[in-house]
């Protein structure tokens, strides 16, 4: 039995079944997403999600589904499942005896003396996804018979039925082209042995997402179904469905779909499992290579880049990727300022924090490799930049003020990481000199100081280090403020104190730092993240759940975040070495049971603050993965 399996009992169990998400994705932006079964609960999901750059930059959803029917006779068994209003339909789950991911998400059904499996593989050179058929059993003749559920529609949005959509068939090798709609690239959908397309236009009406329903959106969608492809199958023969935006050759989509096999890394353990995950994050696509912050819903972030990208990547020796990164988001700087969300018509700038964090990322090369050099050849002029615009002020109130300390902040604006904002305006502000802003510009001035030995940048260092003890430090408290705003001071206990334990440079002293990281430990600290607020704060909210509204306000209020446990790790073992090893060793392993749950075999965005700690948010997050792998790194090389 392979590390990631599911037997019958589960997956005819849809409340259990149902639960459990796969993704994968083609490192050129394309993914594939759906329940461990086939039925998509979400609108994000979709075999062929990929980019339509000529329409607005953002991903869309072409191929849906696929619903395979097994006719023997006059005998027809369908394979696929919906949910539409009150039902699901037509419950071929049923039909499902195993799923195993090793090394590529693969279904076994059984109806009667049929044996079929199909595994799904993106194809990581073309924008194309492929589905391969093997019938292990057959007693009788038997044909495969496979409908295409269209969408053609941006991923946010949903589909409705129409008389305006293209339902021309344009017959193409071993297969047919869809177009719906004048601005999208075509659909090539082919099949690697002779078949037959049967015309049966058709909308499915009010297909249902639960997930959606859950999450307070619009949920019902219409569906274009223009026939199916129909072909004999015999015992032991395996068929490819190709569906790309181009055409493929027909005679090699079967050794494609083998080359794609043999480029994966065997999900056969937690941490090869990590390794994966970490993977789909990457995305080279025109001559960029950019860092999807999370599946299914996110395209790339600046902040969420250079907090992952060393874990994903310098983790792994894998020193070029990590560069080309780098080399695509400094051709992004814009004065001061980094794109905070960078996808197409999404872009905005609204971030204090990605510019610090892009000083860090250049830090834990040099940490990785040693390798100053590159790094000062490379992006010097960058971060002097950076560095001259947040100290003669930039957008949003960003400025230093008299006593060194980065200050920022307007309203309705949420500059930090913690940037939920509802109709009721931004849930955390926190404008003036947030605590984890002021960490990361100490750290960021010694660490240009180390690469230029400019004395600018560690005279400022070092007065911003006298003013952060004075003014965030509370010796009576034994922690530091999250917010300064001239005389108001925020106590609220929050993570984001944890950054002055765990960064290459910081102004505490081993003692505060052990103060500091204790009230993280006993307020904050859960096997799955650190919460945003100390569940006695009266403001906590321990569930993630409800409409956006109810969401947005839980999101920094009490919601445990993974990523930020990299930071704690690092800051223990900074203070307590091998002493310390015990304690991150079970942190990490304690997310090993959640490779079956939500995300299979990746780590989620979010989890609940109260037990039992429930993922939710997206199902696959890049920096949360990414610190996973550089706690380990950090256990493994201490």
């Amino acid at each position: 039995m392979s590390y990631i399996h599911f037997d019958k009992t589960q997956l005819i169990n849809l409340n259990y079944s149902l639960e459990k998400e796969i993704i994968r994705s083609n490192r050129s932006g394309c993914y594939t997403s759906t329940t461990i079964i086939g039925c998509n609960t979400r609108k994000y999901h979709g075999l062929l999600v990929a980019p339509q750059p000529q329409i607005d930059g953002q991903l869309h959803v072409l191929l849906s589904n696929v619903h395979e029917t097994i006719a023997q006779k006059d005998a027809l068994f369908n394979l696929g499942i919906n949910k539409y209003p009150g039902n699901y339909y037509p419950r071929g789950h049923k039909y499902l005896e195993d799923f195993d991911s090793e090394p590529i998400p693969k279904l076994r059904y059984r109806v009667g003396g049929v044996v079929l499996e199909k595994e799904i593989i993106l194809d990581s050179t073309a924008d194309r996804v492929m589905i391969k058929y093997t019938l292990v059993d057959a007693s009788i003749p038997t044909k495969l018979r496979v409908s295409p559920f269209l969408a053609f529609r941006g991923y946010h949005g949903l589909s409705k039925a129409n008389t305006y959509v293209n339902k021309k068939i344009k017959k193409i090798k071993k297969g047919v082209q869809f177009r719906l709609y004048e601005a999208y690239d075509p659909l090539s959908l082919q099949i690697s042995k002779e078949n037959v397309f049967v015309p049966v236009p058709d909308w499915y009406y009010n297909i249902e997402y639960i997930r959606e329903i859950e999450r307070g959106y619009d949920y019902q969608e219409d569906l274009y179904v223009p026939g199916y492809f129909e072909f004999d199958i015999e015992k032991g023969e395996s068929v490819i469905l190709a569906a790309g935006l181009k055409e493929a050759d027909p005679e090699s989509l079967q050794e494609s779909f083998q080359k794609e096999i043999s480029r994966r890394i065997p999900r056969d353990n937690f941490v090869n499992c990590l390794k994966n995950s970490a993977g789909q994050f990457i995305s080279r696509r025109n001559g960029e290579v950019r860092v999807i912050a999370g599946y299914p819903w996110f395209g790339w972030w600046g902040r969420d880049t250079f907090i992952a990208l060393p874990g994903l990547t310098l983790t792994m020796d894998d020193k070029q990727t990590f560069l080309d990164v780098m080399d695509s988001m400094s051709k992004d700087l814009k004065g001061a300022l980094f794109p905070n969300v960078g996808s197409g018509v999404m872009t905005n700038m609204n971030s204090i924090d990605a510019p610090l964090w892009y000083f860090w990322a250049l830090q834990q090369y040099v940490i990785f490799t040693g390798d100053k050099e590159t790094i000062a050849s490379r992006y010097l002029e960058k971060c002097k930049g950076i560095i001259d615009g947040f100290t003669k002020g930039t957008a949003f109130n960003i400025h230093v003020l008299d006593n060194g300390l980065l200050c920022g902040g307007e309203e309705g604006i949420a500059l930090t990481w913690m940037d939920a904002v509802t109709k009721d305006g931004p849930v955390t502000p926190r404008i003036g000199c947030p605590v984890e802003i002021n960490s990361l510009w100490y750290n960021a001035l010694l660490f240009y100081h180390e690469l230029s030995g400019e004395e600018g940048a560690k005279n400022l260092a070092e007065k911003v280090g006298e003013s952060f003890v004075e003014n965030f430090w509370s010796e009576k408290k034994g922690y530091l403020a999250d917010v300064v705003n001239g005389e108001k001071k925020d106590w609220s206990i929050r993570p984001n104190m944890v950054f002055a334990t765990s960064l290459p440079y910081s102004p505490l002293s081993n003692e505060q730092k052990d103060h500091v990281l204790e009230v993280v430990k006993n307020n904050l600290f859960t096997n799955r993240g650190l919460r945003t607020l100390a569940p006695s704060d009266p403001l906590y909210k321990g569930y993630y759940k409800g409409d956006q509204y109810e969401r947005d306000n839980a999101y920094h209020q009490g919601t445990a975040w993974p990523w930020l446990l990299g930071h704690f790790a690092e800051g223990y073992l900074k203070l307590h070495g091998k002493q310390g090893k015990k304690l991150v060793e079970n942190m990490i392993s304690s997310f090993d049971g959640v490779m079956t749950q939500y995300g299979v075999g990746t780590i989620a965005e979010i989890y609940d603050g109260d037990p039992p700690h429930r993922p939710k948010g997206a199902i696959s997050q890049a920096w949360s993965v990414g610190e996973l792998l550089r706690m380990k790194y950090l256990i493994d090389n201490l």
